[in-house]
């Protein structure tokens, strides 16, 4: 169902590349993404190993299939059926939570008594109204995990589950990322040799995605978790937080290859260039974010190619889609190389905590 709705999101974004339609993108994305978390953190902490606890989660993914469903048109006649899905969702949850005992003040009530039915009041809403009261429910969901922060504090997660449950999410998006390049040089009944140059170009760039987060990254996350003295910190901060700013760069960096594929001969729109490109600065510079979270310490390998990747937009725009895909997978490749070399210089058996800060 989430793989659905990803690729929903992205043919929403695909048809307005505007400001104003990233913002309409995100605030569809946010309240889909939250159910992800919401139901990888119910699934954490419960045996769902049972009948009961299986028909929850079938149930949580029908929700999202309603909401899929309403997202292409979510800001038109289907608002109504976005907003709906989303509360019938967070009710599940609460209700699998808290199985008839007192509500307490957590994510599962917030998004059944808070959230949901502010998604539900702006589906009945239109226009302006709409946006307004969507954008305050995914703030308000974003936020709760902050505010509050004592009463979780000692909530205790399975450490090798959770990093698992959000690297999935990182491979669905990565997932549509290859759709989106190959969709677009499939329904062709010639292949010139530049749509094929952009097609191993492209997915060069989604290995080289992938190779960052995977080599690394996702065993520092099981790491920090593992080790962290509040789990909470951790769950909130680099999973929860961290990988909306990777899934939004992936998102972005998508809708831009599309475009590239389908015409690799000419020059990138600023507006196509800046998600092409400024997904991936996103979805480099949130590894930095993630890194001084979990150890206090910044990874300048992937912040460093993150300001490289932006200062090439402007010249993006006035060369061909193609040379531009190859100079950002020319970053890409660099920065792994980078690290791979730092990590085997170390010494074979160090840390993973001492290897990370390495990078």
């Amino acid at each position: 169902m989430f793989v659905f709705a990803i690729t929903q999101v992205s043919a929403l974004l695909h048809e307005d590349h505007s400001w104003e339609g990233v913002g309409r993108a995100l605030i569809l994305f946010v309240p889909i993404y939250w159910g992800w978390v919401g139901t990888t953190i119910y699934a954490n902490l419960t045996d769902v190993d049972v009948s009961s606890e299986r028909i929850a989660i079938f149930a949580v993914g029908m929700c999202s299939l309603l909401m899929s469903l309403a997202v292409v048109d979510a800001f038109g006649d289907r608002g109504l059926l976005f907003g709906l899905g989303y509360l019938l969702l967070r009710s599940v949850l609460a209700l699998a939570v808290f199985r008839g005992w007192r509500m307490s003040p957590n994510a599962f009530s917030v998004g059944l008594l808070v959230t949901g039915p502010l998604l539900v009041a702006g589906g009945l809403a239109s226009g302006s109204t709409r946006v307004a009261l969507w954008a305050a429910a995914a703030v308000i969901d974003l936020a709760v995990p902050t505010i509050l922060r004592r009463r979780l504090m000692n909530v205790q997660f399975d450490a090798s589950h959770l990093p698992e449950r959000f690297g999935l999410f990182v491979i669905i998006a990565l997932g549509e990322s290859i759709v989106a390049i190959g969709a677009p040089a499939a329904g062709l009944d010639a292949l010139p040799w530049q749509q094929i140059a952009a097609v191993a170009l492209a997915f060069t760039l989604a290995c080289g995605l992938w190779w960052l987060y995977f080599a690394y990254a996702a065993s520092a996350v099981r790491h920090a978790l593992e080790s962290a003295s509040v789990q909470t910190d951790i769950v909130r901060e680099v999973l929860s937080y961290g990988h909306l700013g990777l899934l939004a760069g992936i998102i972005a960096m998508a809708v831009g290859l599309a475009e590239v594929v389908s015409h690799p001969s000419d020059r990138l729109h600023l507006d196509l260039a800046a998600l092409l490109f400024g997904g991936t600065a996103l979805y480099f510079a949130t590894f930095g974010y993630t890194r001084y979270r979990m150890f206090r310490q910044w990874s300048t390998t992937r912040l460093g190619g993150a300001v490289l990747v932006l200062a090439l937009i402007p010249l993006a725009t006035r060369v061909d889609g193609l040379l531009a895909l190859a100079g950002l997978v020319a970053i890409a490749v660099a920065v792994n190389l980078v690290e791979h070399r730092r990590v085997t210089a170390a010494a074979p058996h160090e840390a993973i905590e001492e290897r990370d800060v390495a990078l």
